[in-house]
């Protein structure tokens, strides 16, 4: 069966109630239909003179900007010729004067179903926005493309909210952005006005790489639907002095850095190996971002068996070998990040200062993930009830 995203059932049969009503859209360039056409293009032929504005999330509208507090300017859309208020720039929180130009908000964002990517934020400021100014949002949903049935990581604590993590959710929580935005709304009492509109063929257990769809990299360094399927642990490199591969055609797939000593990390990786890749020695230089023009001894990450990938333990079990074997060379980066000037990337990333401190005491990944178990398990039961779609 064919997936048909939000957007497409959205242009195919638009809710009755939309007709007449002003509409604005928080999208970006990843936001199309499998025919390449975007979103905002669709909706203004379809609701002719209905689309009065348009916002766009970090990156920016064409998500062309890099990473970590590099800002968007508003500006005018060149073909529709409406306002583009960036949600990632003076503001990341919609004004009462942006919302005056609509009655209802359609939120149409390829999400990466990771913790830490800002776009989920983006549309939870929006939520309270809407309830706060009495409008109306509706949920375009798109797959989660690392699937909807796998969970992972610690829940992230309350001392470590920033704009990477709002609320108690793992790093890898298994929801479409609809499905979460329902959650965000109701569990954690935003109560606006909400509907979702669910794709049409999506099953729970699929990949990007299974929906037959196209990927249009929501950021620069997503580039490709296996980025995205590492990205859930390999961020984590963000929060080190470790190339995460920015600056490389292979993001988040590559990681390393000058002092690596590839074969000593590798003899010191614990006996239940890494199951699910195959992880390759490389060389890359980055041009730009951290090292940029010099020579990175490192990995490449090889996905050969999604199922039994398990991402975010994976990068906390090379981030121990890493300290273990270069704890001279090795540093933790230091503020600012995401707008926080005092705490440590790596905590916000993580969601949790204890799992930087374990780390460094070389405590066994294994023990680090039991101390999390039942705040994973009660979300994954609660978030069971939000479920839009079968396995």
């Amino acid at each position: 069966m064919k997936i048909q995203t939000g957007l497409e059932r959205f242009i195919e049969n638009p809710p009755k109630w939309i007709l007449g009503n002003r509409i604005g859209l928080l999208s970006n360039s990843a936001s199309v239909d499998s025919r390449f056409r975007h979103a905002g293009n669709l909706i203004s032929r379809k609701l002719p003179g209905q689309l009065t504005a348009l916002f766009s999330p970090q990156h920016g509208f064409f998500a062309e900007k890099q990473d970590n507090m590099i800002e968007s300017d508003d500006i005018t859309d060149p073909d529709l010729e409406i306002p583009v208020f960036s949600l990632y720039g003076k503001t990341r929180i919609p004004t009462k004067e942006m919302f005056d130009l609509i009655d209802i908000l359609v939120i149409d964002l390829q999400d990466a179903g990771t913790r830490v990517y800002t776009f989920i934020y983006t549309m939870s400021f929006c939520l309270e926005a809407a309830k706060k100014f009495g409008k109306k949002v509706l949920i375009l949903d798109r797959p989660n493309p690392v699937n909807g049935s796998m969970v992972e990581g610690n829940c992230l604590s309350s001392d470590c909210a920033s704009f990477v993590g709002r609320f108690p959710i793992p790093m890898r929580y298994g929801l479409t952005i609809g499905e979460l935005s329902v959650l965000f709304n109701r569990q954690y009492e935003i109560g606006c006005n909400l509907e979702v509109l669910a794709m049409r063929g999506w099953k729970r257990r699929m990949y990007f790489q299974h929906t037959g769809l196209p990927w249009i990299p929501p950021s620069p360094n997503l580039p490709t639907p296996v980025s995205a399927m590492v990205y859930p642990g390999q961020v984590l490199w963000e929060g080190t002095n470790v190339s995460e591969g920015r600056g490389t055609t292979q993001p988040f797939e590559l990681f390393g850095a000058p002092f690596f000593d590839t074969k000593k990390i590798l003899s010191t990786l614990d006996s239940g190996g890494l199951p699910g890749i195959a992880l390759r020695q490389t060389v890359f230089e980055p041009t730009s971002n951290k090292w940029q023009g010099i020579r990175c001894n490192g990995f490449q990450i090889h996905v050969n068996e999604p199922d039994k990938y398990r991402t975010y333990i994976t990068t906390l079990k090379l981030l121990r070998a890493v300290i273990l074997n270069h704890k001279d060379q090795f540093e933790w980066e230091l503020p600012p990040y995401e707008y926080e000037l005092n705490r440590l990337p790596i905590d916000l990333i993580a969601g949790a200062d204890d799992i930087r401190r374990r780390i460094e005491n070389l405590d066994k990944v294994e023990d680090i993930a039991e101390s999390w178990k039942d705040d994973l398990d009660y979300f994954q039961e609660m978030s069971r009830g939000f479920y839009l779609y079968e396995s």
